[in-house]
C-alpha cells in the first residue's frame, strides 16, 4: 500500500486541466481494482491470514485502494487551496514551521512604486493583471504592509531549498518567520519587487540593487532592494528605510543624562570630528540623525553625503551616493569643502581617501560628523591610522569617539521577574543590587510573542583630551597598546551600560548576554 501511496501522490493535482483529480490517480484506482481483484481469491487458505479474518482482509483489500485515493485527494485539494502541495506540508509538521501563521491574502490600500512613480500593478504583467497576477500583486502588498506594521527593519526572501522559501523580518535585531512559500509562488514574488525596484528580472544569478516606495493615504515608506543568486534559487533582501530617524532625539535614542552632556560638548564645538562606531545594525545612521537635531541648522550650513538618505532633516543639504553616476563619498566631500560647509556628515568612512579628507576638513574648521565599522573606540583609532591617516592629523583633528549597540527593551505588557539560581540571587545582594527589580522576557500579542519591544542604545564614550592627542602623536607604539588594554576597557565599559538597563527592569540577563556578554 505505501509503494501505490508514494505513486499516487508522483503527479500533483495542479497539473489536471479539468478533471477533479490527476489522470495518473485514475490509473492507479482502475490499476488497484484488478489487482485487489486477482488477489482476493488467493487469501483463502492463505497460512500468513488467519481464516476467522479471511473476509475482513477481503473487504479491507478491495476497498482500501479507493478510500486511500480518496482521501489523498481531497487532502491534495485542501492543500491546492492553500498554495500547498501535501508533501510541503507534511514536511513543514516534521521540520516545525506549521507554526508559522498562514496569512489570507487580502486587497489592502497600499500601493507601490517605483523611482519614477510607476504603479506595481502597471509594471508587473505590463499593466494586465490575470487573476494568478492579483493574487501574487496582494501577497507581495500584503508581505511589506505586515513587515511595516511589525516595524521589521528588513525584509528576507530566500530558497530553503528547492520547493520552497522563507519569507522572514528583522524585528528589532532579531530575525522571525513570517511565512513559507512555495518555490513558484516565491518566484512570482520577487520578480513583482524586481519590477517595481527597476532590476533585470532575467537577471537571477549576478547581485542587483534597487529602489521602491510604498505609499498608503498621506504615509510613504522607502525601501532599498539587494538581490544575488543562491543554491535553489534566488535571495533577496529588502532594506525598510525608518522614516522616523529624523526625529529622533539623543534621549530618544537611550543615551543617558551624563553622556547626553558629553555629546553636546563635542557638537558645540565649531570644528572636531565626532566618530560612531558599531557594528552593522547597532544604530549608527540613527545616533548619527540625532547628532544633527541637536544641532542649530538654521544658523549652520549642514551637508550630509548618505548611502542611501534614510530620512529627511530639514535645513539640512543631503547627497545620496550613487556609484553609476560616479557620486562617492570622496568625490562629494571634495565638492562640499568648496560649499562654505559649518558642519559635514559623512554616512560612512570606507576607504583611505574618505578618511584622509574628513579628518582634514575636521582639523580646517569644520564640524564633521561620521560612522565606521568598529568593535569598538580603540580599534577606530587603529583603523583610521591603518587608512593612512598621520597619528599628527588625526591627533588634532579628533573631538570625540563613540561605540555603541542595541539591546531590546523588555515589553511592559508582558514582563514578568526573572527566575535567578539562589546562588545568582546571593551574587547580586552581595554587589547591592536588588534582584527582585530584575525582569525577564514572557511574550505577547503586543510584542508579536518575544517578550520585547523596542530597542535602546548602549554607549561607551572617549573624548579625545591633550593627554590622549599627545600620545596618538608621539607613540609609535599606541596600536598595540590600544589593542591589549584599550579594547579591554571599552567592553567593561558597554557592559557597565548595557547591565545599567538590567537593574532598572528595562532590559533583561538574556539580552545583556547576548549583546555584550
Amino acid at each position: 500500500m505505501a509503494a501505490w501511496f508514494l505513486l499516487a501522490q508522483a503527479v500533483p493535482l495542479e497539473s489536471a486541466t479539468s478533471l477533479p483529480f490527476s489522470p495518473l490517480k485514475l490509473i492507479l484506482l482502475v490499476g488497484w481494482a484488478c489487482f485487489c481483484l486477482y488477489l482476493t481469491p488467493r487469501l483463502k487458505d492463505n497460512p500468513l491470514v488467519p481464516s476467522e479474518y479471511e473476509s475482513l482482509f477481503q473487504v479491507a483489500t478491495l476497498l482500501g485502494g479507493p478510500l486511500v485515493i480518496l482521501v489523498l485527494v481531497l487532502t491534495d485539494t485542501r492543500a491546492s487551496a492553500r498554495d500547498k502541495s501535501f508533501w510541503d506540508r507534511l514536511k513543514d509538521a516534521m521540520l516545525g514551521t506549521m507554526g508559522v501563521k498562514p496569512m489570507p491574502v487580502e486587497e489592502s490600500g497600499l500601493q507601490l512604486f517605483d523611482a519614477n512613480g510607476a504603479e506595481l500593478s502597471r509594471l508587473y504583467g505590463h499593466g494586465e493583471a490575470g487573476p494568478g497576477d492579483r493574487h501574487v500583486l496582494a501577497m507581495t502588498v500584503q508581505i511589506i504592509e505586515e513587515a511595516v506594521r511589525q516595524r521589521a527593519s528588513d525584509i528576507l526572501i530566500d530558497p530553503k531549498d528547492h520547493t520552497s522559501y522563507a519569507v522572514r523580518l528583522r524585528v528589532d535585531g532579531a530575525l522571525r518567520t513570517l511565512r513559507i512559500l512555495p518555490a513558484a509562488t516565491s518566484r512570482a514574488v520577487l520578480n513583482s519587487v524586481k519590477a517595481v525596484s527597476s532590476m533585470d528580472l532575467a537577471e537571477r544569478r549576478r547581485p542587483q540593487d534597487g529602489a521602491f516606495t510604498a505609499r498608503k493615504g498621506d504615509t510613504s515608506v522607502s525601501f532599498r532592494v539587494a538581490s544575488s543568486g543562491a543554491l535553489n534559487g534566488e535571495k533577496l533582501s529588502i532594506r525598510i528605510l525608518n522614516q522616523n530617524a529624523g526625529r529622533f532625539t539623543l534621549a530618544d535614542v537611550g543615551i543617558p543624562e551624563q553622556q547626553r552632556s558629553i555629546i553636546l560638548g563635542a557638537l558645540g564645538k565649531p570644528f572636531g570630528m565626532v566618530l560612531v562606531c558599531g557594528p552593522t545594525g547597532s544604530g549608527k545612521t540613527t545616533t548619527l540623525y540625532s547628532m544633527l537635531n541637536a544641532i542649530d541648522r538654521q544658523t549652520r550650513n549642514v551637508i550630509s553625503v548618505e548611502d542611501p538618505i534614510e530620512a529627511h532633516l530639514p535645513n539640512v543639504s543631503q547627497i545620496e551616493i550613487n556609484a553609476k553616476a560616479k557620486i562617492t563619498f570622496a568625490s562629494s566631500l571634495r565638492s562640499i569643502l568648496r560649499q562654505d560647509p559649518d558642519v559635514i556628515c559623512v554616512g560612512e568612512i570606507r576607504d583611505e581617501e574618505t578618511a584622509e579628507i574628513a579628518v582634514r576638513a575636521a582639523q580646517t574648521g569644520h564640524l564633521v560628523l561620521a560612522t565606521m565599522h568598529c568593535d569598538s573606540n580603540p580599534t577606530a583609532l587603529i583603523r583610521l591610522l591603518d587608512l593612512g591617516v598621520s597619528p599628527m592629523l588625526l591627533s588634532s583633528g579628533l573631538s570625540l569617539l563613540m561605540t555603541q549597540r542595541l539591546v531590546r527593551k523588555l515589553c511592559r505588557q508582558c514582563k514578568r521577574p526573572a527566575r535567578l539560581s539562589p546562588a545568582a540571587a546571593e551574587g547580586f545582594r552581595k554587589r547591592g543590587i536588588d534582584p527582585g527589580r530584575m525582569f525577564q522576557a514572557a511574550g505577547c500579542d503586543a510584542c508579536g510573542g518575544t517578550g520585547y519591544l523596542g530597542r535602546l542604545a548602549v554607549c561607551d564614550l572617549l573624548s579625545v583630551t591633550d593627554e590622549l592627542r599627545t600620545e596618538i602623536a608621539n607613540n609609535p607604539g599606541l596600536a598595540a597598546k590600544l589593542r591589549s588594554e584599550g579594547e579591554k576597557k571599552s567592553r567593561t565599559n558597554l557592559k557597565n551600560e548595557a547591565f545599567r538597563l538590567v537593574v532598572a527592569g528595562i532590559t533583561s540577563l538574556d539580552e545583556f548576554k547576548r549583546v555584550v556578554g
